[in-house]
């Protein structure tokens, strides 16, 4: 299935108070995921095998790398076995770098809400705005991106344009 995020990810000292406007704002919490995203080598954009127990897919996606709202376009497939397709993509294409996190997942509409646990480099919010369900302009998905940015109060400054593989990736 492809679809497109309008998303960000910031830094966050607070994720309780995070939690307390999501669920405010009548977010629909799906659970506590423990997750790890094995990415793999690839010539262009980004190969992960997500395995969790609420959310296993193989992902595929593309975005440029800026700190703000930006665009992914995404393409995934849902991953049963997801062990024996891991030991295929690492031994055809390599492993590139592991991600452990502990995700909070909660819904309002079409938007997604993360809060991460990720090991190694702290505590994020993460908030994406997809058609995937909806046939949803990347214009509209920026500003119920925006709107949820300026509700949870994040700042600028504690915007990251890196993915998790990159940030592990720069400080390893």
């Amino acid at each position: 299935m492809a679809f497109i995020n309008i998303e960000i990810k910031a830094r966050t000292s607070d994720p309780g108070r995070v939690r307390d406007l999501l669920t405010g704002n009548h977010a629909d919490f799906k659970g506590i995921d423990q997750q790890t995203d094995t990415y793999f080598n690839v010539p262009e954009g980004r190969l992960k095998l997500r395995q969790g127990n609420i959310e296993n897919a193989l992902i595929y996606y593309t975005r440029s790398n800026q700190a703000g709202p930006k665009q992914s376009n995404c393409e995934v497939w849902p991953a049963a076995d997801s062990n024996g397709l891991k030991s295929i993509l690492e031994n055809s294409l390599g492993i590139l770098v592991t991600v452990t996190k502990t995700r909070e997942i909660y819904f309002i509409n079409n938007i997604k809400f993360h809060i991460d646990t990720v090991e190694e480099l702290g505590n994020f919010i993460e908030i994406e705005a997809s058609n995937k369900t909806a046939d949803i302009s990347s214009e509209k998905l920026r500003e119920q991106c925006q709107h949820f940015i300026e509700l949870l109060g994040i700042r600028e400054e504690e915007m990251i344009e890196h993915s998790y593989s990159d940030m592990l990736l720069i400080d390893h």
